[in-house]
Order: C-alpha cells, then structure tokens, then sequence
C-alpha cells in the first residue's frame, strides 16, 4: 500500500482549480490544507467516491464565506485520525473506536457546559469508559467559538494559602482562583470538584458539575489496610478540554475528548509529583521505609506501592483502567499495524516511555518519528 504522503504528493500534483477569495476578507481557511484533508478522507474512506466533486464544493464555500463545513463522516474521520496522530499518547490502539458527538450547532456557554455534563455522562459508562469527543461550533472568520478555562472538564481544586501551601491540587491554583472570582466557593478540602467554567463571546460562565456525573474511585491497597486512611482518590474519566482539534484548515477550540487512564497518569503524576499532591513521602512513612538517603531508593518502592493501589481500587470499582505494561505492548501493535499501512506513526518518546519502570516495556527500546502531522490536536492559542 503506498505511504499516504506518497498520495498527497501525487494528488497535490493534480489539484483542482482554486477560487480566489472574496475581496476584502482578512482571514479564512487555506485550501491547501483543506485540499490535503479532503484527498487524505477520500483516499482512506473509498466507500465515499472520488475527490474532485467534493473539493468543487469546498473551495466554493471557502470562496464565498471565507470557511467550509466538515460532513458528519469528514468530521468523524478527522477527529479519529486526530487522535491516530497524538504524538504524546500511548493508548492509539483503539483510535477507530472515538465515538464522535458532533454538537457544532451548540455555541452558546450554557449550551457548551450542558453537553459536557452529558459528555461526561455517555463517556463515564458506570464505569465502563468510552472513548468519546463533542465537537463544538468551529472558529469562524470574525467569529471565535467558545472554549473551556479547564484543562480538563474534571479536575480538583487547589486553594494556597497565605504561607505559600496548598490544600488540594497546586496545578489547579490559578483555575480555583478564577472561579472564586466568579463567586464559587469550594469546602477547602483536597478533592474539591471544580465547576466548569466556559467562554463565549468573552464572557466566562461558570457551572457546577453535578455530583452523579463524576464518577471517583477511593483508592486503598490490597495488602496495607492503613492505605485507605490516606484518603485519596482520584475521577474516573480523564476528559482533555484545553487543546484544539485541526481539521483540514478548521480550527475547533471546544471539542472535550477522552480515553481512560493508565495508572501510572494518576499514581506516578498526579498523585506523586512534588509540585503535585506529593504523596511519596506520606506512603514512605506508611511503610516504615529508611528515607534518610536517596540510596535506599524509598521514593521507588513507595511509587510502586502508589500504582498498585491505583490499579487495585480501580479494578475493585470495575472502573476501566490499563497498566503501562499492557499498554506499551498495544502501542507496539498500534506502531505495526501504520508501518504495514504505510503511515507514518508520530510518538514523542518522552510521553510514550511510562513514568514507571520504563525500561522494562518495549517502547523504551527504540526511536521514533516525532513529527507533526494533521488533523491533529494542538495547543490552544489564545487571541
């Protein structure tokens, strides 16, 4: 099968006769971006018959309006495809499974907060997470959409305190503050669950997330009784709110995605950075371990405890939840299937090797191609 690049060089060498944009328009989407998508949706979907008709209608639109509609299949593709080039993820296996809520007719704050609810709702499962994006209006010329202040729709407070401390999570400090301002008010514990906050139009809008929507597991170890007295815990779904989903030269800032965790996410990161919930010292202590030098290596054996906890609780929960020795296993597969395909597999090899024991997975042991490819998912400019 030829490389896809090999296809778009050869399409690109055929393109159809673009329009010129409308006099006057400052800004629209680049039709080669678009031409490069469309020839990429048609080449790998041939159920949907040739190219040339559709691009016709697309330079078309873009002529007249500066931008272009996604069909529901174009849409679907691209965000799918988006996720086969995340770069930074290990879990793409699974990437033709993205269920995709196309909500792009939603462009309103309330609007965008209540789809998320349901997001959370339809990706939670009682446990049994689903893959899952809701795509909202797209950037429009002269009309930003809506995006989400969160950078994740789920995520845990962290008040500081006048001696420089923080109760809760110290990545979310900035967050918590913005939302204080808009007059929420948290219990001050270490897991207060943020509200959402959404701008449209240049209005922040705050709204509480219903408590029947976050799932949490509380976590406990099968063989130290006293873990549970911690009392951490950690929400199920790890939905991304903050990125923005690239689609043949359309940008869509609010388009929540998730998959489910790898345990090392919440045991080896979250829960165990310093500059996080810093819980290694706290097990150490649990565990009775030597912690009057490095060479004891207490840090390594209270991580490993942490994550198994992690898995544990998830599993106790029937909570879906993956190891990243299972998981580097699927992103080698993942990796033969493109190459058999042809594709190129992007990976940036300091997010695909776990936090864990990466030595002992088999994605330590190799390079990568770290490129950059569309449609994508990419850091959100803010205007």
């Amino acid at each position: 099968m030829k490389c896809v690049a090999v296809v778009l060089t050869w399409f690109r060498s055929k393109k159809v006769t673009e329009a010129v944009l409308e006099p006057g328009r400052e800004e629209g989407v680049d039709k080669g971006e678009a031409e490069d998508f469309i020839r990429l949706y048609h080449a790998e979907n041939p159920a949907a018959g040739p190219a040339k008709p559709r691009l016709r209608e697309v330079f078309a639109e873009i002529s007249q309006t500066g931008t272009y509609t996604h069909t529901p299949g174009e849409l679907a593709f691209g965000a799918q495809v988006a996720w086969r080039n995340s770069s930074r993820c290990i879990g793409r296996l699974y990437w033709k499974s993205l269920r995709v809520r196309d909500r792009r007719h939603v462009d309103t704050a309330d609007g965008v907060a209540e789809e998320c609810i349901e997001h959370l709702r339809v990706a939670t499962n009682k446990g049994k997470i689903r893959p899952t994006i809701t795509v909202f209006a797209p950037d429009r010329p002269g009309q930003p959409a809506p995006v989400i202040w969160n950078d994740q729709l789920i995520r845990y407070a962290g008040y500081r305190r006048p001696d420089g401390r923080v109760i809760g999570d110290p990545a979310n400090v900035e967050l918590t503050a913005s939302a204080r301002r808009l007059g929420w008010r948290g219990k001050g514990t270490r897991f207060d669950v943020l509200p959402l906050v959404v701008e449209a139009k240049g209005v922040p809008t705050m709204r509480r997330l219903p408590r029947e929507v976050v799932l949490e597991v509380f976590l406990r170890h099968p063989t130290l009784p006293w873990f549970a007295e911690l009392g951490l815990r950690w929400h199920a779904v790890p939905v991304i709110s903050n990125m923005c989903l690239e689609i043949g030269g359309i940008r869509y800032p609010c388009a929540p995605f998730n998959g489910w965790y790898m345990g090392t996410e919440i045991g080896a990161r979250n829960l165990a950075d310093a500059d996080r919930y810093d819980q290694l010292p706290v097990v150490a202590r649990g565990m009775g371990l030597d912690m009057s030098h490095d060479r004891t290596l207490w840090r390594d054996q209270a991580l490993v405890e942490l994550n198994v906890a992690v898995l544990h609780s998830f599993a106790e929960d029937n909570v879906t939840i993956t190891d990243h020795h299972t998981e580097a296993r699927r992103f080698m597969t993942h990796l033969e299937k493109e190459e058999r395909n042809g594709r190129v597999c992007p990976a940036d090899w300091s997010w695909i090797v776990p936090p864990l024991s990466g030595a002992t997975t088999p994605v330590f042991h190799r390079y990568y191609d770290d490129v950059e490819m569309t449609p994508a998912f990419t850091r959100r400019r803010r205007e």
